[in-house]
């Protein structure tokens, strides 16, 4: 069990489009959310559907990725490790934030044709395209 320090997995469906900027030191970054819905019955034994957010924070090849193929609804895979920030806002209130930094992205349930493929066999393919482009 000590090589399973901080890890998250989740699936689940995609709140909004992903909201990408660029560094000043030109790296890309996407933020987006994810929902995923738990299902089970109270003491009542009445059926109860609870939808949690997660945000996700990717950095580079996984944000260029995430703004070519995730879409609103799209349902994915992620893995990644948890952070914890704090910061203050306009009104001078502390705030707390818990967000997932990606390295890891499965898209499921169909979609462009990087469909079940993890980000790195993508950039593998890309990498292979690019290459071919660069020879001819």
């Amino acid at each position: 069990m000590y090589a399973i320090k901080n890890k998250v997995q989740l699936i689940g469906n995609l709140g909004q489009e992903p909201n990408i900027r660029t560094t000043e030191t030109g790296k890309k970054v996407a933020r987006f959310s994810i929902a995923t819905n738990d299902i089970y019955r109270n003491s009542r034994g009445e059926r109860i559907r609870e939808t949690l957010w997660h945000t996700v924070i990717a950095w580079g090849k996984l944000a260029e990725i995430a703004e070519k193929y995730l879409t609103k609804g799209r349902e994915v895979a992620v893995a990644g490790k948890l952070v914890h920030r704090e910061y203050t806002d306009k009104n001078g209130i502390k705030r707390f934030i818990t967000e997932i930094v990606l390295n890891e992205l499965v898209m499921l349930g169909g979609g462009p044709r990087y469909q079940n493929e993890t980000a790195e066999e993508a950039e593998a393919e890309e990498a292979e395209d690019f290459d071919a482009e660069m020879d001819s």
